[in-house]
């Protein structure tokens, strides 16, 4: 049987995703008054094929919670879960085209919240790891400078820590 694609995680509906997950849900510690350990509001997702979960504990919600989790464990998966790229020939797909061209202007929080915008991310992350991190070399092969595939990059805090930890593990300089 053949695994199936990350993509599939990525564009999956939030109730396909939670779906594929163990749910569980438990009492949040920390701040929150008295309300917060009163009921089993906070949801732990953990993704089953990918290995991957994601907490959801900043609303005294549990529905509020488990849209927070679904949301931050798609982009786990983007992020952690690597597919590799054959360089040989590569094309980017549609959604990282659009990604690209746009540069980070319409980037904005609604944007990082679809699936699209995080299958554009992990493919776009799997072509930097396949060409061994090289920004200039990545650039070129999207048809874009290495300042605008920089400015991407680090559009994001989470892309960007995941993009430096990467760079950090192969003793490369992090992007600033």
């Amino acid at each position: 049987m053949r695994p199936v694609p990350r993509i599939d995680y990525l564009l999956a509906s939030d109730e396909a995703l939670i779906a594929q997950s163990e749910v569980d849900r438990y009492r949040a510690s920390g701040p929150g008054g008295q309300h917060r350990n009163k009921t089993e509001s906070a949801v732990r997702l953990r993704h089953k094929a990918s290995g991957t979960s994601a907490i959801g504990e900043d609303s005294r919600s549990q529905a509020e919670n488990k849209l927070h989790a679904v949301r931050r464990l798609r982009a786990a998966i983007a992020l952690g879960v690597r597919e590799p790229v054959a360089l040989d020939g590569w094309a980017p797909s549609p959604r990282l085209a659009v990604l690209v061209a746009g540069g980070t202007a319409p980037l904005g929080a609604r944007t990082r919240l679809t699936g699209d915008y995080w299958a554009a991310i992990a493919e776009l992350l799997d072509l930097l790891v396949a060409g061994e991190l090289e920004i200039a070399a990545t650039a070129q092969r999207l048809g874009i400078t290495t300042g605008a595939l920089s400015k991407l990059l680090l559009h994001d805090d989470q892309v960007a820590r995941t993009v430096n930890d990467l760079r950090r593990a192969r003793n490369l300089r992090p992007l600033r």
